[in-house]
């Protein structure tokens, strides 16, 4: 029996017993959240920008998959169009890839389109397995700094002594964050795009209500605040979650607006381990068109897995901060480079309007 059949019996037929609510069906839909690594997925992501109401010199940005670790693969990247200009750039700090396009004045119809291919996996920590790991102290402290949006001082600090109070080890410091910012923020899907990631903001109004580039942004700087190495990992999501949960990987083929951030600490006996407290948040929120409870039964299944682990069905970009787009002349930096960005003689476009911008992405799955 399908959703829409189950539904209809039981409203067709109250005397049985009371409806299920819609958290038990959602539940019934689903397998046991499990991320387990070992296979390898290919995605070909496609990005079409195409600029309209074109005046003067246009330029485009789009974000290239430049994350290579031990759950990505970037495999290759082409691109086509009508620019004068069409090369691979990065932004210099953070190493974050972008394809720039600039087209002459007077296009009519300018249009770049990117296709990249990358290879995925699941992440999940055997937390009882320690692991020597040889990072660069220096390259470590770079994930430890203060960012515009992301202040590692005043509110935020002194807010993550008190959260890390009593605590020991980096582990169970970064556990406590992980558990206070489920406990404090939420999902709101009012919030443009994935928010914003102003966190001393958050902090000194205590609203907490947000997307991923806030709740998780909120994490890291909190995290990073007391000496834990952490950041942001800014990408999108490619395919539906394997474990029937909707609010946990892409609806369609069409992926323009299924950007999504996620997290890592460094760990000493660990390394770089996956985190992603903000998608929790958006299980309590949007799994079911009730608002749950943290310790519901289908937010309890996925939290524990989210410290420590993630599924595989999302491509990271970057992890860049504070970006200077390459050659820009309008606006200023960005907070982070997660969508296709553009701007004309009149000024820099909506990157979170991709009808009217306008840009499309998609995503297929190449099986072998």
């Amino acid at each position: 029996m399908d959703r829409r059949t189950f539904l209809k019996a039981a409203i067709a037929v109250p005397a049985l017993g009371q409806a299920p609510g819609l958290a038990s069906l959602a539940r019934a839909q689903q397998k046991e959240f499990a991320p387990r690594p070992g296979t390898w997925r290919t995605f070909e992501v496609t990005t079409r920008v195409e600029v309209l109401e074109p005046a003067g010199v246009i330029r485009a940005w789009l974000p290239m998959p430049s994350v290579k670790a031990e759950y990505q693969k970037p495999l290759g990247d082409q691109w086509s169009g009508n620019a004068k200009v069409m090369k691979p750039l990065t932004d210099g700090s953070y190493g974050a890839g972008i394809l720039y396009a600039e087209f002459a004045p007077g296009e009519s119809a300018p249009v770049v389109e990117l296709t990249s291919r990358v290879q995925t996996q699941d992440r999940a920590l055997d937390w009882s397995k320690k692991i020597a790991i040889q990072e660069d102290p220096a390259l470590l402290r770079t994930w430890t700094k203060a960012t515009e949006l992301m202040p590692t001082d005043g509110i935020v600090r002194e807010t993550a002594l008190e959260i890390t109070r009593g605590k020991t080890t980096d582990v169970e410091k970064v556990k406590a964050v992980y558990d206070w910012v489920l406990a404090n923020t939420y999902r709101e899907p009012k919030v443009r795009g994935c928010g914003v990631g102003d966190i001393k903001t958050m902090l000194e109004t205590r609203s907490f209500g947000g997307k991923c580039g806030d709740i998780n942004a909120l994490f890291v700087g909190l995290v990073r605040s007391i000496g834990v190495p952490a950041r942001d990992i800014y990408g999108i999501r490619v395919a539906p979650s394997a474990f029937g949960y909707q609010a946990l990987g892409a609806g369609s083929a069409n992926i323009s607006k299924a950007q999504h951030c996620r997290a890592e600490v460094f760990l000493t006996d660990h390394g770089w381990v996956a985190m992603d407290p903000a998608d929790v948040t958006k299980v309590a929120r949007e799994e079911t068109s009730e608002w749950l409870k943290v310790d519901h039964p289908l937010v309890e299944a996925v939290r524990p897995k989210l410290f420590g682990g993630w599924e595989g069905n999302w491509l990271a970009f970057n992890t860049a901060h504070d970006v200077a787009l390459p050659n820009a002349t309008q606006g200023g930096k960005l907070g982070f480079f997660m969508y296709p960005q553009s701007e004309t003689a009149q000024g820099r476009r909506d990157s979170l309007d991709p009808d009217t911008f306008k840009y499309t992405i998609t995503t297929r799955e190449i099986k072998a």
